[in-house]
């Protein structure tokens, strides 16, 4: 699609939802992932995990609950029937959702939730909490008597390599923001705002079966300079470079994508950068495989920068931040491709690949695609952008 070339209700009317939508994750992935779990904390020298609300609860049980100040956690036995703690009067909801079985232990409004934990878990030995889990509950189970270990070896363990079956939910997730986005780039005009876009995303979103934006990010000009853009709603002007970063989610698996590319003409001095940060990206994915230290694909990309002049580090300009992170059932998870995250890639971890480059108040750069580590190296969920006046091929 044509930069600028259609309006917002012509896209939308175009949209056809996949035809076969990837199913979700089933019963018997759930069981091997608890089995799994039992194995790496028994590993951790712990007799049960403790699974906070939020993307890892979900991951294990399959309860998509956010976290509030109620507690509602999956206490894990190496060995013995999972424990789920809960308010009482969401006992219903929480069987709605609930994808393995378990044994509830349910707390009324007047009650202390964490003695039910340290109930449960007594004679289990310590006990490898997650490390989302709020401080303040996990001193008040050490007071109990528990004795906590990080639980992070377990989950992230377990989370960080996806199974087939979350390559598919993700690979469709990203599907849905790719054409998204260049749905989005048709339909900008001179004095368009950010805001209006920001609600065609999302309705885009919605229509193509994501479920809406997950998050929505449109800068334009001197916006772009800022990795998270400025306040206020901007207007597009002739001449000025966009960059739109946005995602979805499928059976909770996310998409995030972004695209950075002129409307009209730019100055040459940004397309020289453009190249730069093209470079940048292929060089990360160039370097990442199986048994590869993950600072080391960040490392490949601050090559090509420095080699342009750029940084070095985090010196601007250049690139201010990590060059990917994790993604899954969290938009951001471990690991991280950044100096110091030495751990090693492995087939099925999935990453971001987002080398930005920032010229303070000026202009930044972020081509952001995701890949797999494969037996071999790696694979892109997405095809890259090819060229900065055609974002889309």
């Amino acid at each position: 699609m044509t930069i600028g070339s259609s309006d917002a209700a012509t896209q939308l009317a175009a949209i056809t939802p996949p035809a076969r939508r990837v199913p979700p994750i089933a019963p018997d992935e759930y069981a091997a992932r608890l089995d799994r779990a039992r194995a790496l904390t028994a590993a951790a020298g712990a007799g049960a995990l403790l699974v906070h609300t939020g993307a890892s609860l979900r991951y294990f049980t399959g309860v998509p609950w956010g976290a509030t100040e109620r507690m509602v956690a999956l206490l894990l036995p190496v060995a013995g029937e999972p424990v789920m703690i809960c308010p009482r009067f969401e006992r219903g909801s929480l069987e709605a959702d609930l994808t393995i079985s378990a044994d509830l232990r349910l707390w009324e409004e007047d009650e202390n939730p964490v003695a039910l934990v340290a109930d449960a878990a007594r004679g289990m030995g310590a006990v490898a909490v997650d490390p989302l889990m709020p401080f303040a509950w996990a001193e008040r189970l050490r007071g109990f008597g528990i004795a906590l270990v990080d639980g992070a070896p377990a989950i992230d363990g377990c989370r960080m390599v996806k199974s087939a079956a979350e390559l598919a939910c993700l690979t469709e997730a990203k599907a849905m923001t790719l054409e998204v986005q260049a749905r989005a780039a048709a339909i900008l005009r001179p004095g368009i705002a950010a805001s209006e876009v920001i609600r065609f995303i999302d309705a885009a979103h919605h229509a193509i079966g994501g479920g809406g934006s997950f998050f929505c990010a449109v800068q334009f000009g001197r916006a772009t300079a800022f990795p998270h853009g400025l306040p206020g709603d901007q207007r597009l002007a002739e001449d000025e470079l966009v960059l739109i970063d946005t995602g979805c989610r499928v059976h909770g698996y996310h998409s995030d994508i972004t695209r950075t590319y002129a409307f009209g003409s730019v100055a040459q001095d940004i397309r020289d950068i453009w190249d730069v940060e093209h470079a940048a990206q292929a060089a990360a994915f160039a370097a990442a495989g199986p048994g590869v230290p993950c600072e080391a694909v960040d490392a490949a990309a601050r090559v090509v920068l420095e080699g342009a002049g750029l940084g070095p580090g985090y010196r601007l300009p250049g690139l201010p931040h990590r060059t990917g992170h994790g993604i899954g059932l969290s938009i951001h998870e471990p690991a991280n491709l950044v100096r110091g995250d030495t751990t090693p890639m492995a087939p099925g971890m999935c990453f971001s690949n987002e080398p930005m480059i920032v010229v303070p108040d000026r202009f930044g750069v972020r081509l952001e695609d995701h890949f797999h580590v494969t037996d071999t190296g790696a694979a892109w969920f997405t095809t890259p952008q090819p060229s900065i006046d055609r974002p889309f091929g």
